[in-house]
């Protein structure tokens, strides 16, 4: 439905955009009289996107540390999971008789569990002893003559931080800020196809929660059990780069989208820091003139019939109009048939929320549409309670909720005019034939 430099958006995917722009998520600011998102306007919006993923690029963003570092590890995570999904593939056979001794051993368990742990526990053997089939080929050698420098260091940055912290624990930005490029450096073990680091070794030691972080850093031994740690994913990723799994299709576009998603929220998240805080006054001046969007919010007390088609809840509407009590009417026609009255505001209706609102206590309306699971569907609702929204008076400890929508609206208009500069920027094309009749809100 539209392209720009090396992207394609296809009709699918604006679909699924579309979709998700119609959910409230602005929760605490709900604009009920805002206008529903249309085709061509989420287009758009995901073409500017596109252009700042393209500008981003071309900036040098994937040169920062911290983003080539996080595509590295996605990557190596995928690469790894294929590797040993394709090591273990039709070798995990589960037999009943495993099954049953497992159950036997343990009367608690139904089948479905007893065979769920018994395929954890071959699944993880099978997986330790391929493991050490490649660790007993990738001819492993460890620099124990540097273990005692890393017991220095690790001492150093444990007892004596350069920025004083409020944790009794190794930061990652200290592994980044703190140790010198010499550091960094330090070979500790060497294999076939690369080495492991003491920026390696420090990583894999920040990889793992504090509280069960080992004890005995302060040991050779320990030293020598969080390399065998840090050896792990360097090893098997090799293995699967000489496999050629490195090649796979699905896994390269896989590593792209993630590197699309990182660089453009480098972009929007840099975009936010440029932005001036407002001052008091003018945050008081904000709110004397949005008062009601920061009162209590209006809401319904309701129960509903979700019907699958129009058709069904109009039949369902004809048969509460007869006397029918509501309890029969949803057991006969609902798509769910159990249900019971719940509370509903303007941020979880979205732009549904006004059909809901004309309705009056004890009144039955409908059909109207309402959000469904992961789609949209026809209802009929009964109004219970309506409950008006109340103003609430200026206070200091307002202060910062007034402030972060103040900076959630600039920051659009903000984002809005880098993407009309980028989109002039980039030629890009629109396929108008191809979006005409995309209305999510059109169903039967």
């Amino acid at each position: 439905v539209a392209s720009i430099a090396y992207y394609v958006i296809t009709r699918e995917e604006l679909e699924k955009k579309l979709m998700t722009e119609l959910y409230p998520y602005d929760y605490d600011y709900y604009d009920e009289n805002a206008e529903p998102s249309d085709a061509k306007t989420v287009l758009m919006k995901m073409l500017a996107e596109k252009a700042m993923i393209i500008e981003a690029r071309a900036q040098g963003y994937l040169k920062n540390d911290t983003i080539s570092t996080s595509v590295k590890r996605f990557m190596e995570r995928k690469l790894v999971n294929l590797l040993l999904a394709k090591h273990i593939q039709g070798k995990n056979n589960i037999t009943a008789e495993e099954i049953k001794l497992k159950m036997q051993a343990d009367p608690k368990l139904d089948e479905a569990q007893a065979k769920a742990i018994v395929e954890r526990a071959k699944t993880s053997a099978m997986l330790d002893k391929y493991y050490s089939q490649i660790y007993g080929k990738s001819r492993v050698s460890k620099l124990k003559q540097n273990f005692p420098r890393v017991i220095q260091i690790h001492d150093r940055l444990l007892r004596n931080p350069k920025q004083s912290r409020n944790v009794g624990f190794i930061r990652t930005s200290q592994v980044k800020d703190e140790l010198t490029q010499g550091d960094k450096s330090i070979i500790l073990a060497q294999y076939d196809t690369g080495k492991i680091t003491l920026k390696d070794w420090f990583e894999s030691l920040c990889d793992i929660v504090p509280p069960r972080r080992p004890r005995n850093l302060n040991t050779p031994q320990g030293v020598d059990q969080l390399l065998e740690r840090a050896l792990r994913m360097p090893l098997l990723v090799s293995e699967a780069k000489k496999l050629g799994l490195d090649r796979n299709k699905d896994l390269l576009k896989q590593v792209r989208d993630y590197e699309d998603r990182r660089l453009l929220s480098e972009v929007l998240s840099a975009k936010r820091k440029e932005l001036k805080e407002p001052a008091t006054e003018q945050i008081i001046a904000y709110f004397g003139q949005n008062k009601e969007s920061f009162g209590t919010s209006k809401s319904l007390k309701i129960d509903l019939i979700w019907c699958q088609d129009l058709k069904t809840a109009k039949q369902a509407k004809a048969a509460l109009e007869t006397g029918k009590d509501f309890e029969a009417v949803r057991k006969q026609f609902s798509l769910e048939k159990e249900g019971k009255p719940f509370t509903t505001h303007p941020s979880s209706e979205g732009l549904f929320w006004k059909d809901l609102w004309s309705g009056e206590p004890n009144q039955v309306i409908g059909p109207v549409k309402g959000f469904y699971r992961q789609g949209i569907s026809w209802r009929i609702v009964k109004i219970l309670e309506k409950t008006p929204g109340k103003e609430k008076q200026y206070s200091a400890n307002m202060e910062g909720q007034i402030k972060n929508r103040m900076m959630s609206e600039l920051n659009k208009v903000v984002i809005a005019q880098y993407s009309k500069e980028l989109l002039s920027k980039y030629p890009h094309q629109i396929y108008a034939d191809k979006i005409k009749d995309i209305d999510p809100l059109n169903i039967p």
